[in-house]
């Protein structure tokens, strides 16, 4: 109770001092967003939030003709007098060359990072409602797009709901009772409910990305259903084996908690560790979903152990039940023992294969192309997706992602005398559709040359064209002591790109680093950290290759809604990297702590992995299916930013559960055997103890031993 009055509490704190996302498209120091704000000030009356408003011209008709113009002219001035909208642009000063098409534009005055409010939408939207009534019938039409009209998907829906239940359902079969299967539940919807709460009140103080606060909703139910299942399951088997229910409580908090303890930590460092690529967008997401896994295991050892106590008696199960046979039966030959008998009998031909299907899933990975999502990639039925394509069609790709040019000067004249060296030097570049005349600056200290490229935002053409832009105008900015750069939303997007691009590799390297140094601590062995961080790359590898078969190469891509084949949001890659890490990480934990308590009691190498696989194995394979279930739900957010996250995740979780941890995992160990376990003497005096699983709180064998997840 008292955490639901915690969490109502936050609820209510949180949505009504919340702020709002920021748009999460820019690196404050970056030379774009450097330049971007200086023209903010030389043009005031660009700022604010503009937004696109087109016009399509009724079937037989074109778009200046007079009952066309009358009703045009009558939407933009319904518009001018809506209250937030500061300046409406003549939609006939751009009209296609076949004349059906025409663009204008709406400004809303709003600060800078402010989003236009759904309401403030629909008044602006109600202004075209004549317009389409007496044209629609005949073709004609009037809609938005732009930065103003980005739909704002929500981060929790039906899709998501669906994959609770599936979950539910999930823990139903392991567990064979609704309070066990209805406790890890409750404990992560508590805890995604604390993780909202904390990540709306963070708005109203920091820069938040809008993606953050689904990245931590999907990974907080993920873990925190996976944190709770590990503990309640050696509960149940405790309770079998006939321990007092307090005992076992404590027991089970001490043991399999100090497991989540660990596992939790690991993936909290993995996602702080986003915070080194000094990428603000990166940063927010980062730190809020690992503040939703550690309220998760926050919760898994306060909150769960309260829960299970209020259960008592009700948890143990039936003497006569299924899960009660299984859990005393040491011998069981159940579906994990049965597949690692088989693993281990042919170890060489086993990882020979798994090593080498994994390498070739992950040839794609190679071809890896990362963009910033616009409305190019939002579902194609979406407002702002068709006005994206109606203007590229109309006007060219180009028009939708523009280079302006800024130029500062001490004087008007030195001004346009830099303004024109920099279109002489432009207009015969390749990849450039257009290159308009310089427009002076309100203020007489600066112009703006407007560059349209001959691709679309997104396209690695225009990245090299930013690329050659930027080199052909230092010679200029030189010579005359003029300030000269490249600046708007596309290039402030693909410097993002190249920021997010370049931390790839170094945040690689500490994660691997940090894998092997975690698991030394853990297992005392320099075999298993290096198996397991081996194993991990491949699973990343994996990841990544499927990833671009279906949302660069459109494998799949129309059974799974993909909206937009090309390229992946440039954070995607280190997102997953990193949450793969920790999710890897738990599973190596679950699965070998129970083979090496097993090794420690008996010494016996080819026991401790059956043993292992028959104590933890089940645990790893229902935790997977959980996590597999709730990440594959949010495939179906289509969400172009959230999309590729959540198949990589589904598809690396599947991957390192099933090949790599319950299959390659044994596979190495058998080939090892005693010598998996051996630490040098001299690393052994320098490696401090870590008791992962709390083993040396339990003399007796039955108790200290990893009990098999009941079911």
């Amino acid at each position: 109770m008292t955490s639901l009055a915690v969490l109502a509490g936050a609820l209510i704190m949180a949505l009504s001092s919340s702020g709002s996302f920021a748009p999460g498209h820019s690196i404050p120091g970056s030379p774009a967003q450097v330049a971007l704000e200086k023209a903010n000030r030389h043009f005031p009356e660009e700022g604010g939030i503009e937004g696109d408003v087109l016009f399509v011209a009724p079937n037989g008709a074109k778009i200046n003709d007079e009952s066309v113009v009358r009703q045009m002219r009558a939407v933009m001035e319904r518009m001018q007098a809506v209250d937030v909208v500061a300046e409406v642009g003549d939609p006939l000063d751009r009209v296609s060359e076949d004349g059906r098409v025409a663009v204008g534009s709406v400004n809303f005055d709003l600060e800078p990072g402010a989003e236009v409010d759904p309401a403030q939408q629909e008044a602006v939207r109600a202004a075209g409602a004549a317009f389409n009534d007496q044209f629609n019938d005949h073709g004609g039409r009037v809609i938005f797009g732009g930065d103003a009209f980005e739909e704002e998907l929500a981060p929790f829906g039906t899709p998501e709901a669906i994959g609770i239940a599936v979950a539910l359902l999930v823990m139903l079969i392991t567990f064979g009772s609704v309070m066990a299967a209805g406790i890890p539940i409750l404990t992560a919807v508590l805890g995604v409910g604390g993780s909202v709460a904390g990540t709306l009140l963070a708005t109203a103080y920091f820069d938040i990305s809008q993606h953050a606060l689904t990245l931590a909703i999907m990974l907080g139910l993920a873990v925190g259903i996976d944190y709770a299942l590990l503990i309640v399951s050696r509960h149940r088997a405790q309770l079998t084996r006939g321990m007092a229910m307090a005992e076992s409580v404590a027991m089970a908090t001490a043991t399999a908690g100090s497991a989540v303890l660990f596992a939790g930590l690991t993936v909290i460092i993995a996602l702080a560790g986003l915070t080194l690529a000094g990428v603000p967008m990166l940063t927010s997401m980062g730190l809020a979903a690992a503040g939703a896994v550690a309220l998760a295991v926050l919760l898994a050892l306060t909150a769960l152990p309260a829960i299970m106590s209020m259960a008592g008696n009700r948890l143990r199960p039936k003497p006569s039940s299924r899960a009660a046979r299984r859990a005393l039966d040491t011998e069981s030959r159940g579906f994990a023992v049965r597949w690692l008998d088989a693993v281990i009998r042919h170890p060489r031909k086993v990882m020979v294969a798994v090593v080498l299907s994994l390498a070739v899933v992950a040839i794609p990975a190679a071809q890896l192309r990362v963009a910033l999502a616009d409305n190019g990639s939002a579902a194609k039925t979406s407002e702002p997706r068709q006005v994206y394509d109606l203007i590229a069609g109309a006007f060219g790709p180009g028009v939708n992602g523009p280079l302006p040019v800024l130029v500062e000067g001490d004087s008007v004249a030195e001004i346009n005398s830099t303004a024109e060296q920099v279109v002489d030097i432009v207009k015969p570049m390749s990849g450039i559709a257009e290159v308009n005349e310089p427009l002076i600056a309100p203020d007489n200290q600066a112009a703006v040359v407007n560059i349209v490229p001959a691709t679309g935002p997104n396209d690695s053409a225009t990245s090299t064209l930013v690329d050659n832009l930027r080199a052909a105008l230092l010679p200029i900015s030189a010579e005359s002591g003029s300030y000269v750069a490249v600046t708007g939303l596309t290039a402030t997007s693909i410097d993002v790109v190249d920021k997010t691009s370049s931390a790839l590799l170094p945040f690689t390297i500490v994660v691997v680093g940090l894998s092997l140094l975690l698991l030394l601590l853990a297992f005392r062995s320099w075999t298993i950290p290096l198996k397991a961080t081996l194993g991990f790359l491949l699973s990343v590898g994996a990841a990544f290759g499927a990833m671009v078969a279906v949302f660069q190469w459109g494998w799949l891509a129309g059974v799974l809604g993909v909206p937009l084949v090309g390229s992946v949001p440039s954070f995607v890659p280190i997102i997953v990297m990193a949450v793969l890490f920790g999710l890897a990480m738990d599973y190596e934990v679950f699965l070998v702590s129970a083979m090496r308590e097993h090794y420690a009691h008996h010494g016996n190498a080819h026991e401790a992995i059956r043993a292992g696989g028959r104590n933890a194995g089940r645990v790893v394979v229902a935790a997977a299916a959980i996590m597999i279930t709730v990440f594959f739900s949010f495939l179906f957010s289509h969400d172009p930013n959230v999309m590729p996250i959540a198949f990589a995740l589904a598809f690396g979780v599947l991957v390192d559960a099933f090949l790599v941890r319950l299959t390659l995992v044994p596979a190495v160990l058998k080939i090892l055997g005693d010598r998996a376990w051996r630490l040098p003497r001299w690393l052994d005096r320098v490696v401090p103890k870590v008791d992962v699983e709390g083993q040396d709180l339990a003399k007796d064998d039955s108790i200290a031993r990893e009990p098999e997840l009941v079911s």
